[in-house]
C-alpha cells in the first residue's frame, strides 16, 4: 500500500481493507518516514513499513513476513519509532549504544533463539544475524550469548513467556471472546 494514493489515500484504503478482510496483512511501501504518518498506518492495521527505495531483496522478505503475521518496519522508521517510544517512556531505553536491529536481535536472544531462528523471524541471512550479535556482544562488554541473554533479561528484555508467542488474535476470535 502506497500512503500517497489518489482517492481516499493509502491509510484510510488500509483501514477499510484491514475492517473488511481482517485475515489481509498490508504493507505499506512509500517514501514518507514521518512518524505521525508510521502511526497513523499501524493505527488503520499496517503490519509493516517500509520506504521506497529499499533492496528488493528486504522488500519480498518483509512481504512473507507479514503474511506471516510478522510486524516488520525498514530501519529507518524503526530507529524513528524506537526514538519516539524512549522519548514518551519517561525512561531510558535500555542500551542506548545499540540501534534498533541489534535491539531486536538482543530480544531474540534474550528469548534464547539461534542465529537461524532470529534470521528467519527478522528476514535476515544468519550471517548478518551473526555480525548483529558479534556487535553486540562487544557493545555489551560480554564474552558471549548468555552474558548478553542475562543482561537483556535483567533490562527488562524478551517476552515473559521467553519467545512461545501465541499467534495474533483474529477479529472473529475477538468477537467470540466478547460475547461471553
Amino acid at each position: 500500500m502506497d500512503l500517497d494514493m489518489p482517492g481516499i489515500g493509502g491509510q484510510e484504503a488500509t483501514r477499510v481493507l484491514t475492517e473488511q478482510a481482517p485475515g489481509i496483512a498490508v504493507l505499506v511501501l512509500t517514501m514518507y518516514d514521518d512518524v505521525d504518518l508510521v502511526l497513523g498506518a499501524v493505527r488503520a492495521g499496517a503490519r509493516g513499513y517500509l520506504l521506497k527505495g529499499a533492496p528488493q531483496a528486504d522488500v519480498v522478505r518483509t512481504i512473507a513476513a507479514v503474511a506471516r503475521g510478522d510486524a516488520v518496519f525498514g530501519g529507518v522508521v524503526a530507529d524513528r519509532l524506537l526514538g519516539v517510544m524512549a522519548a514518551t517512556s519517561g525512561s531510558p531505553a535500555p542500551f542506548p549504544e545499540l540501534t534498533a536491529r541489534e535491539h531486536e536481535v538482543l530480544e531474540l536472544l534474550a528469548d534464547g533463539l539461534s542465529n537461524p531462528a532470529m534470521a528467519r523471524r527478522l528476514g535476515l541471512s544468519a550471517r548478518t544475524v551473526a555480525n548483529h550479535v558479534s556487535a553486540i556482544l562487544s557493545k555489551l562488554g560480554v564474552s558471549d550469548r548468555a552474558q548478553a541473554a542475562v543482561a537483556a533479561r535483567r533490562a527488562g528484555l524478551g517476552t515473559p513467556d521467553g519467545g512461545r508467542r501465541r499467534p495474533p488474535a483474529q477479529v472473529g476470535d475477538l468477537r467470540r471472546d466478547r460475547s461471553r
